[in-house]
């Protein structure tokens, strides 16, 4: 709420908010994900830090109905996420990145084995379908754990170049009392900005105006970032903390003319490499 005002759009969100209230699964809902291959999943490892870590399968790997979703996939073996605990509060996000769509649940994992997982579906709602890039998803490679995961401090040369390169990532985020969340962020090629091996930041772009990664932040900077080349399945997460910046709209770097952008500074770095 205090960031839609900031914001200017707090009539604007008030007249979207009826779609985040407490609900399970719609027929639509669950019929859309029946169809999807590919997810980004936010939760915690057993350690307790957040992590956002990328699911994939056939159509038919999503399938739910009222309050149940059934997952037939999970982290891969290297991933931070692998064999995550149940009973937590997630965050899940589908794509279709060929129609440009996508659906967000939230929810607590209730059942988890070597090769699904089910979900309790608190809250499931629709996206816009802007700044979704069309993407061809190779199940297999997202699916494959990698050889020799490497997890360090910080980011290395190579790890820049494949972060500037992106036009597409996932941000996880947390809330004490509304659990874990997913959702995607997408731009031009070169939108995320690395400054140093520790620090990163985006523009923000106009949307929803719903704000509900920024209203996180803006109570637990906790956060993590996902970038998966769905066609080969490399993958690069991070963890570490976030916080939204105000600018003067038009400022330099404000690509979405806005005035506001997210820093994110990097406190671990997990890369993934398809197997050879």
């Amino acid at each position: 709420m205090a960031t839609q005002r900031r914001a200017g759009v707090e009539i604007v969100a008030k007249r979207l908010e009826s779609m985040l209230g407490a609900h399970g699964l719609s027929s639509g809902a669950a019929q859309f994900l029946t169809t999807q291959r590919f997810a980004a999943i936010t939760g915690r490892d057993r350690r307790g830090v957040l992590w956002v870590s990328p699911l994939s399968g056939q159509p038919g790997f999503l399938r739910g109905g009222e309050d149940t979703l059934r997952v037939s996939a999970v982290p891969r073996e290297g991933d931070p996420l692998h064999r995550m605990p149940i009973g937590q509060q997630i965050g899940l996000i589908a794509i279709d990145f060929a129609a440009r769509r996508r659906m967000r649940i939230n929810g607590s994992l209730t059942e988890s084995d070597d090769v699904s997982m089910t979900v309790h579906v608190d809250q499931a709602y629709g996206n816009c379908p802007q700044y979704i890039h069309r993407h061809n998803v190779n199940v297999a490679a997202v699916t494959d754990s990698p050889e020799n995961p490497s997890q360090t401090m910080s980011l290395n040369a190579t790890q820049r170049a494949i972060i500037e390169a992106s036009d597409t990532f996932f941000l996880g985020t947390t809330h004490s009392t509304r659990g874990s969340d997913a959702s995607h962020r997408g731009g031009p090629p070169g939108f995320v900005r690395v400054e140093s091996a520790e620090r990163l930041w985006w523009p923000d772009y106009p949307g929803n105006n719903m704000f509900n990664s920024f209203g996180n932040l803006a109570v637990d900077d906790e956060a993590a970032l996902l970038f998966v080349d769905v066609a080969t399945g490399a993958s690069l997460q991070l963890s570490g903390t976030a916080q939204v910046e105000w600018t003067r709209p038009g400022a330099e770097g404000d690509d979405g003319g806005v005035g506001r952008r997210v820093a994110f500074t990097v406190g671990s770095v997990v890369a993934s490499s398809p197997t050879a």
